[in-house]
């Protein structure tokens, strides 16, 4: 079920009806019919894999409490490493055995053997690499006695399974979601018409601004061959605002969505275009996924405290592991590693946590230092995007050749561009830079406005996402 379809429209009032007024603030039957909810949510996809689903959130609730409960050290780390293997089995053979196969026989023939490996045809389970992180940290945090073993097998079943991030996250973690599950929920409405402003601005960002910016983009990747560099500059500018406006257009529906219910979910995005170094930009781009790899990966291999080649290392195998995580292909490794060159300078010399604050907080604009690095570090980004967004190396290199090519030079042609959205464009950027220091756009914008303006300020985003409304397209992230 996707966020932006008549069918999501017309589930979440029937849930949230549920929820406040049949259950009648039953702390019990709220989270049952939650779980059944998301289950719901999750086989309107595909019911066959709801069963992955429930096995995963099996098994890491029966290990969690093996490992609580275990007497000595090593059947501790025997309860632990089940969970890891067999969860990261289940995401290694659905996402990538086929990537390996492949590769395994492509080396092979490079050595003058020719092999035939058997495949799998089956589709990637939606969702798969989320909840399997969700599961993953609350048996690592089990073992490092950060948390208890939730016992209720409902309460921890919503934890990994709540439909607002089961699919496309963000990343919750135990020590944060798991508290507000067991704890008793009020309807608090200031918190649910924030949610619901959130949600507007949510689909705006998926329905109006990507969805446009994915047609264009989609024309020019698919047909790259056929047009000039600026062109490509520009086909690849538009890939940058949609996986944007994509993924934090999905994130913004979550977190709105959970408000609803009084339910606090981790920020994903803090206007990373807005950065003013690569560093920046990954403290801002899918945090709970940054902040993950930073938990659970990078700090256990010794993080910054070693010397600076073993902050090099670290730095590398987790942009490695990053850009593995998003796909099985060489052009994600390929944007992963491009990334931790990227971050190298800072890395080095010791500047990565240089720019902590918000850009030119408290002013219209920023400075001449501030918008030139914003702009590079802009760049550097898209220009890593294309990598992300080709079909395999040879497209990514022949895209770029053509940019760096004497067409670089001529004016961007044939692909259709209307006013109406490069208007949209830029009015989005103007909100966004605008309200860089809330956690959403609109969070504030209006807010003291005379009520009937600002309610026209609503129905005037609400009448823009139904005239862009057309075919239901499906988040870019539910293949991750």
């Amino acid at each position: 079920m996707l966020f932006n379809s008549i069918n999501f429209a017309v589930f979440l009032p029937i849930v949230f009806l549920l929820y406040w007024f049949v259950t009648k603030g039953n702390l019990r039957l709220q989270n049952i019919l939650l779980l059944v909810s998301s289950y719901f949510f999750y086989a309107c996809w595909d019911w066959r894999f709801l069963f992955l689903l429930i096995f995963s959130t099996s098994l890491d609730y029966f290990t969690g409490i093996k490992i609580h409960d275990a007497p000595i050290q090593k059947k501790k780390i025997f309860w632990l490493w089940l969970s890891i293997c067999v969860n990261l089995g289940f995401l290694g053979v659905f996402k990538y055995y086929n990537f390996f196969a492949a590769s395994f026989a492509d080396g092979l023939s490079l050595l003058g053997f020719k092999i035939n490996l058997w495949s799998i045809q089956v589709i990637l389970p939606v969702g798969i690499s989320f909840y399997t992180f969700h599961g993953l940290s609350y048996v690592i945090d089990l073992y490092k006695n950060r948390i208890k073993p939730e016992r209720d097998f409902v309460n921890y079943s919503v934890f990994v399974g709540f439909f607002p991030l089961l699919v496309a996250g963000p990343i919750e973690r135990a020590t944060h979601l798991l508290p507000q599950i067991i704890r008793k929920r009020e309807f608090d409405y200031s918190k649910a018409v924030d949610g619901l402003r959130q949600i507007l601005w949510g689909l705006f960002k998926k329905v109006v601004i990507a969805d446009n910016c994915a047609e264009y983009a989609n024309r020019i990747f698919n047909h790259s061959a056929d047009y000039s560099g600026s062109t490509l500059v520009l086909g690849a500018i538009f890939f940058t605002f949609q996986i944007y406006c994509d993924f934090s257009g999905y994130s913004d529906i979550a977190i709105g969505t959970a408000k609803l219910f009084g339910i606090d979910l981790l920020r994903n995005f803090a206007f990373p275009y807005f950065s003013r170094d690569i560093a920046e930009f990954w403290r801002r781009w899918h945090i709970s996924l940054s902040s993950w790899f930073r938990d659970y990966l990078y700090i256990p291999l010794g993080g910054s405290r070693g010397g600076i080649w073993m902050k090099i290392r670290n730095t590398f195998i987790i942009f490695l592991v990053s850009g593995f995580w998003h796909g099985a292909n060489w052009t994600f490794i390929v944007w992963g590693l491009l990334n931790a060159l990227y971050i190298m300078p800072s890395i080095i010399f010791n500047t990565n946590r240089k720019n902590l604050d918000i850009v030119a907080k408290g002013k219209s604009l920023p400075t001449l230092k501030e918008f030139l690095s914003m702009g590079i570090t802009f760049g550097l980004t898209v220009f890593a995007w294309i990598f992300f967004r080709a079909n395999n190396l040879t497209h990514a290199i022949g895209y770029i050749s053509e940019i760096f090519s004497s067409s670089l030079f001529t004016i961007p042609h044939g692909i259709g561009l209307t006013l109406p959205v490069v208007s949209l464009i830029v009015l989005f950027f103007i909100i966004e830079w605008h309200g860089r220091e809330q956690q959403y756009a609109i969070a504030y914008l209006g807010v003291r406005w005379y009520k009937p303006v600002r309610w026209v300020m609503y129905y005037v985003i609400i009448l823009v996402i139904h005239n862009f409304a057309g075919s239901e397209h499906q988040f870019i992230y539910f293949q991750f």
